[in-house]
């Protein structure tokens, strides 16, 4: 009986103890999900710029244009380049680290893609 009576409240410490950590790495895990969905929007952006460049007469306006309408992320930068038969849409954006706690350990993060495609004969 004695043994019990000293051993009480130890979980609690316990839990004291590992909470911070439980919660940094569940934050870590949400940033990360973040970073993927912008990356996945990035692509979208860099796909859709390089089909509308392809077909349009101005690319670079035509591929800016699609880019900023394909996805809700501001500001996006996109550089659109034509070559004999091919176009080529590399879109940019940074991405805040804003979740609480990692975002004071991260930097902000550019992510980028890059499309080619054949210019479609008019």
């Amino acid at each position: 009986m004695a043994r019990h009576r000293r051993d009480r409240g130890q979980a609690t410490v316990e839990l004291a103890l590992a909470l911070p950590l439980i919660c940094l790495l569940l934050f870590g895990i949400v940033q990360v999900a973040v970073l993927g969905r912008s990356q996945l929007a990035v692509q979208l952006a860099a796909r859709e710029a390089a089909r509308a460049a392809a077909v349009a007469a101005d690319a670079a306006g035509a591929g800016s244009t699609a880019a900023h309408r394909a996805v809700t992320l501001h500001p996006l930068t996109v550089s659109i380049s034509e070559g004999a038969d091919t176009v080529t849409a590399t879109v940019r954006y940074t991405d805040h680290t804003d979740v609480p706690l990692i975002g004071a350990l991260l930097p902000d993060i550019v992510l980028t893609a890059t499309v080619t495609m054949a210019v479609e004969p008019p």
